[in-house]
Parts: structure tokens; sequence; C-alpha cells
């Protein structure tokens, strides 16, 4: 059976057999399972495709897992509290964690601790980066979700405290999850909240763009992948689908459920904890703490699939499924390093080293998108040439060879024509 293009990975806080599990998304069979202790919610994530990672429910430790070693215990990585909420940036490069109040940020390759944001204030519930890992946004019981531009918090200057971007500020009880589309630092971000709005705005403005009420308070959130809908998970198990093309589209609206995109799915009997579409927007996998995973058909709003869990399920994602996750001999590139608890690298035992990061006009001599492809084009051009004319002596000899089949072919013809003459002028 060939390896499917996309996967499912889901968790639940009854963990009886395993920690995570891992499904073919169009059959349903279960493919790999992940051992070892139960993930809380909002922490499961894929690290450069080579790792799996998730917070322990109710320790102060993230379970670490090698993506294709399905019999293995899991790696603890210990953190310096409770972790609520753990995200990878999709370059591989950062992971940053929720502990208490606090964001805090890693290098993967070195395990430094770079940074420790305190500007939330109380615990944070859920952390997203965007697509292009330049960004990354926390949300918080404190009704604030903040916008943090990396390179602002990525610093060699420890007395100076970052600040983030933006202050997304319009929600009166705490946010409950959030989701970041695509276009990077143009993405729109969609924030739910217990006072029963889920909100777009826009990130690199901090503009609120889209409020929609409603009846329920909304626990998971997120946008298709052409953010054409937007599904919106309830307390009551209903999910809700808001068109965002609609012609009669408000900024500040109630959702009622219509002929214009405005549908709701129905199915699950408890309140519905994640939310996530497949990569062609066809198919929406909701978790909820009724214990099932749920696969919907978006156009008929019907559920095609429902997986049964042990417990109430934590975490539910549809992701690409990573090119050495069914390969028995293939290990990460690069091993997992001993991830720092404490800000300077000093406490470690590593005093004397000096961090150095590049400036931002430090790198004169890096060649512009429209050298490197001059440059390509070149040799591009130069690898044609060499392989239809040849080089040095090799050319001449080829030249010889097609002067001589060009005299040939002239013979020839001369000898059609002189034959083809004498025949149409032999008389009858």
């Amino acid at each position: 059976m060939a390896a499917p293009l996309e996967v499912i990975v889901t968790s639940d806080s009854g963990s009886q057999l395993w920690n995570s599990s891992v499904f073919d998304l169009h059959s349903g069979s279960s493919l790999l399972s992940y051992r070892g202790g139960s993930s809380s919610a909002r922490t499961m994530t894929l690290l450069n495709g080579q790792y799996l990672l998730s917070a322990q429910l109710g320790k102060n430790f993230i379970n670490m897992w090698e993506i294709h070693r399905k019999d293995q215990l899991q790696q603890k990585m210990v953190c310096p509290g409770l972790v609520t909420s753990l995200t990878a940036s999709p370059n591989g490069l950062f992971l940053a964690a929720g502990v208490a109040e606090a964001v805090y940020l890693w290098e993967v390759s070195t395990g430094k601790l770079l940074s420790v944001l305190s500007r939330h204030y109380q615990d944070v519930t859920c952390l997203k980066f965007t697509d292009d890992s330049s960004h990354f946004v926390s949300g918080g019981k404190d009704n604030l979700a903040l916008v943090w531009s990396l390179s602002s918090v990525i610093q060699l200057d420890l007395s100076h405290t970052p600040e983030p971007r933006h202050v997304l500020s319009r929600h009166s009880l705490p946010i409950t999850d959030l989701h970041c589309g695509l276009m990077g630092a143009q993405a729109r971000v969609a924030t739910a909240s217990l006072d029963q709005t889920v909100k777009v705005w826009e990130l690199s403005s901090g503009e609120l763009l889209l409020s929609v009420l409603f009846d329920v308070e909304i626990m998971s959130v997120t946008f298709d992948p052409c953010e054409y809908f937007l599904f919106c998970g309830g307390s009551d198990g209903n999910i809700f689908q808001v068109s965002l093309c609609s012609q009669s589209l408000s900024w500040d609206k109630s959702f009622q459920s219509d002929n214009d995109g405005n549908q709701v799915f129905k199915g699950h009997r408890n309140l519905v904890t994640c939310l996530s579409v497949s990569m062609d927007g066809t198919l929406l996998l909701s978790g909820s703490h009724d214990e099932t995973v749920r696969l919907w058909d978006v156009q008929s709003k019907q559920s095609i699939r429902c997986l049964a869990h042990k417990g109430p399920v934590t975490n539910a994602i549809i992701t690409a499924a990573p090119a050495n996750m069914f390969l028995p001999d293939s290990r990460p590139a690069v091993p997992l390093p001993r991830f720092s608890r404490h800000l300077h690298a000093s406490e470690g035992g590593e005093s004397g080293e000096v961090c150095v990061r590049l400036g931002r006009y430090s790198q004169e001599d890096e060649q512009t998108y429209l050298q490197k492809a001059d440059k390509l084009n070149y040799l591009m051009n130069a690898v044609t040439d060499k392989s239809v004319f040849g080089d040095g002596e090799n050319t001449k000899v080829r030249v010889a060879e097609l002067e001589e089949e060009v005299q040939t072919l002239k013979k020839v013809n001369k000898d059609l024509y002189d034959f083809s003459s004498q025949l149409l002028t032999k008389p009858t």
C-alpha cells in the first residue's frame, strides 16, 4: 500500500493504550501509535517532520517521539512549569510553549532558551506560528491575543523587554483557540472566545475585520485553505460554518443558518475541542469531549467517519505525512538537543560563549534574487550548449561530422532530382 499523502493525528486524555495515534485520512485505518503518558489540549505539534511533540497532561514536561518509531517510549523535556500550549515553527527552527502566563521560545538546533515573554496577565491558552515562521500569535485567559514578530523577540540585549507588534483586545472573556491563515505576515487570524464570538483580524495592521456572535461559547476555530469558510466548534457539540465570501457579509453579525454558506454540522454530543481541514478543503476533522473524532464532508455536511477514543479528545489534526513517517530504517537528520530551562546560558556551564547573529544590513555580499536568477539562467544555458555542441576538441569533431552529413544529404537530394527528371521527361 502506498504511503498516504495526508494523515490524521489524534490524542485523548484517557491514554489507556497509547498517547497519540496516526490514522489514514481516507480509509480511517490505524497506521502508527505512540506510547507514554497523555497529551494536553493544544500542545500537539510536528517538529521539522521528524519529531512528534506534546505536553504531558497535568505535568511540567513535554513528550517527544521520533516520528517513524512507533515502538519507542517517549523522551522527556522538563519545563519550568505546567505547559498549557505548544507549537513549532513551520521551518523547524524554533519551539514556543506557554507556561502559566509566559511564552518560552527555544532555538531547536542548540536547545537555548532565547526569550521569555511575560506580557500576558493570565495563563496562555493557545499559540500559533504563521506559515512563513515570521510571526506567532499567543492567546490567553486575560482576553488578549498578542502578535509577536520573531525578529524582535530574538535579540542579544536581554535587558530590553520585547513588545508585541499588535495587541488584539476586543474580546471580553478568555480566548479558547486561534488560527493563523496563509500568506505569512499578510495573513488573517481568527480568535475564538468564551464571550460567544469569533473575530477575524488582519495580522499586518492588527485591525478587526469581522466579528461573528453565536448562541454558545466557541471552543475551537479554523479556516479552510482558501479562506472561503470559517469553522467554529461550539460548547454544545455543533460546528458552525461561516461563509467569508457572502455578499451580505457585514463586519459585525450574528450567526444564522441560511442558504448562503452559513451551515451547521450536527453530530457531536459534547463540546468540540479541535478542528482541522484537509489540504483540498473538502474534509473537516473535529475532536470532541464525547470521546470521538469525526470526519465530515464539507459540501454535504455529513459525517463520513467516526473514530472512537477512550477519553475526551484533546488534539486532532490533519497534516501532510512526513517523508520518513513510514520508513522503518530512517532516523532524524539532527538529534534533539537538551533544552535549557534558563534564559542565561552561563548558568549551564557555558560561560564565555558568544552568540553572534547577523544584523539587518551586515549581509552586503549576499546576492539579490535577480542576480541569482541571472546566474541560474547562465548555468542552464551553459549546460544546454555543452550537451548539444560539446566542448573543446569534441566541438571540432562534431562540426566535421555534421558537415559530412550535410554533404551526404545534398548528394542524395541531387540523385533523387536527377532520377525524377529522367522519369518525367522519358517519352512514353
